[in-house]
């Protein structure tokens, strides 16, 4: 997983939203960014720079997630967590 800053996150990007969906970006005003899922292509998916977790992305991660969503969305949930546990 690429961990670049929020602000970073330029439409275009893939970023992961606070769902942990893998999200390509449409919009980021330096606090809500916006786009659309590359697993269900809902949208808009809006977070909060400032209040997600939003993480930046690479293609090999949004393969690792389209070819397994169930396993990379526990994964992602249960490594949240541990980060929030150890902070």
């Amino acid at each position: 997983m690429t961990k670049d800053q929020p602000g970073e996150i330029r439409p275009g990007d893939i970023y992961e939203d606070c769902s942990f969906h893998p999200v390509l970006c449409t919009f980021n005003d330096g606090d809500e960014i916006q786009g659309i899922s590359l697993i269900d292509a809902s949208m808009p998916r809006a977070c909060s720079v400032g209040f997600c977790a939003v993480i930046k992305l690479s293609i090999d991660d949004v393969v690792v997630a389209r070819a397994d969503w169930p396993t990379y969305l526990a994964r992602r949930k249960a490594e949240f967590e541990q980060e929030q546990a150890s902070s």
